[in-house]
């Protein structure tokens, strides 16, 4: 019997369930014994004692030897919103304008919105990780900025709602939103191609690498091939996500037969290529094209104007509030939302040099 005052692991963890069947969170029928006991880092008997309780409290019928219980209790007018965890890429996408406005959307519709105390670069992009960031966070529903399959696949076999913001999701039963941009990049592939370029790199982030080419790296680099660019590691090189290893992917790329056009993934790496290469004396677009595969408000202060992929973050933050209040009325949304994008051609971009 536990100490006067302090309540059992079997009553906690019929607190804890009984909690989420006032926010809503199951429809008709609870989650396995399993599957709740690895969420909740219980034994399977444990979490059967918790749901006895809950039997007899009549919030929970049984209804057979190994069926999942199923659920009498009815979200509770006035019980507080979702808890929601948003985890970013890297740490510094936390002050990105359109992530602020993610955060202060979701705390305006009343929900609890806080960015997880790690980013998946700093786990890694490992499972591990992740799953030990998860049992450690208080939160009801997950928003995950650009995570791998690997990842994304754990959240989609976890009982907890899910989200992915952009990441490779294709294929998996989760919500997601994000722009397209597929069209976008063709677009700026062609044009680089009219404009005589036929060493064209994509330096794409860890999760369009790891641990093979994102379907998005892969049509790209078809869209190189169709335009007769015998494509390989050169145009999709490996390199460490960091800014040392970013810096000496660079000095690799120009060391003997240079890119004449390079993609880069996400403004921040844009600008410190740029900058990089200037210091080498290689200038956009003279010596190489440039182009962003995101807008960034600097831009316009940017001279030559910078070329991106650009696309409304507006729609995005509104699909995800709006999965967000479906989640938190007790509904399973798993609706894919996907905005437009455009390619912006700016004076990064210019005809390749005679070299090419």
């Amino acid at each position: 019997m536990p100490p006067e005052g302090y309540s059992s692991i079997t009553e906690q963890v019929a607190s804890k369930i009984r909690d989420q069947l006032a926010r809503g969170r199951w429809e008709a029928l609870m989650p396995g014994r399993e599957r709740l006991a690895a969420e909740l880092g219980v034994s399977g008997k444990t979490v059967d004692l918790a749901m006895g309780l809950l039997e007899k409290e009549g919030l929970l019928v049984p209804r057979g030897r190994g069926k999942r219980r199923g659920i009498t209790a009815q979200r509770i007018a006035g019980q507080p919103p979702l808890r929601l965890a948003i985890i970013p890429y890297e740490k510094a996408d936390i002050r990105l304008n359109y992530m602020v406005d993610l955060k202060h959307q979701l705390q305006e519709a009343g929900h609890t919105a806080e960015f997880a105390g790690k980013s998946l670069v700093e786990m890694r992009m490992e499972v591990a990780r992740v799953q030990r960031l998860v049992a450690d966070t208080e939160a009801d529903a997950w928003v995950v900025a650009s995570g791998s399959r690997e990842v994304l696949q754990w959240f989609a076999d976890h009982p907890q709602p899910v989200l992915a913001f952009g990441g490779r999701h294709t294929g998996i039963d989760i919500a997601a939103a994000t722009p397209t941009k597929f069209p976008a990049y063709c677009q700026a592939i062609d044009h680089l191609v009219t404009l005589g370029h036929r060493r064209i790199v994509l330096l794409f982030r860890q999760q369009h690498r790891h641990p093979q080419p994102s379907r998005l790296a892969e049509s790209l680099l078809r869209q190189m091939e169709s335009h007769g660019i015998r494509v390989g590691k050169f145009n999709l090189p490996d390199w460490d996500d960091h800014p040392e290893g970013l810096l000496r992917a660079l000095d690799a790329l120009f060391h003997r037969t240079p890119p004449t056009a390079l993609f880069l993934d996400e403004p921040h790496l844009f600008h410190a290529a740029r900058y990089h290469l200037a210091y080498r004396g290689v200038l956009a677009p003279d010596d190489v094209s440039l182009i962003c595969t995101d807008p960034d408000p600097n831009f316009g202060w940017c001279l030559p104007t910078v070329s991106h992929i650009s696309w409304k973050s507006a729609p995005v933050v509104r699909s995800i509030v709006r999965w967000a209040r479906n989640v938190s009325r007790g509904k399973d949304d798993r609706r894919k939302i996907r905005t437009r994008a455009e390619f912006v051609e700016g004076g990064t971009v210019g005809v390749a040099g005679p070299q090419s």
